[in-house]
């Protein structure tokens, strides 16, 4: 089962940006979409954005639209969240994960382990 690694989450202030890293132990991760989901404290884990093997097509959820930027290196096993404009609602475990098909990350369905996310704390 693929292993990935999430990093680059920190303390910012709104209106601050970050960038995630999601490091992929998978071979043909170049074969897979990927997702960016998050988990705020006492609430379910919800999907972010999604990106499909190529990167030709991408899914936002609506609070993040114009604000967070999903993209991938095949090349490097990475993936990526650019994240703009942030405001306190983002707060939040930021994890990574993947399924042969986009369709089912926007449902929820991944194929990978879950790592240990990235915390992001958006202060006011």
């Amino acid at each position: 089962q693929v292993q990935l690694v999430e990093s680059g989450g920190g303390l910012v202030q709104a209106g601050g940006s970050l960038r995630l890293s999601c490091a992929a132990s998978q071979r043909t991760f170049s074969s897979y979409a990927m997702g960016w989901f998050r988990q705020a404290q006492g609430k379910e884990r919800e999907l972010v954005a999604a990106i499909n093997y190529s990167g030709g097509s991408t899914y936002y959820t609506e609070s993040v639209k114009g604000r967070f930027t999903i993209s991938r290196d095949n090349a490097k096993k990475m993936g990526y969240l650019q994240m703009n404009n942030l405001k306190r609602e983002d707060t939040a475990v930021y994890f990574c994960n993947t399924h042969s098909l986009v369709g089912r990350i926007t449902e929820g369905i991944v194929s990978g382990s879950w790592g240990q996310g990235t915390q992001v704390n958006v202060s006011s």
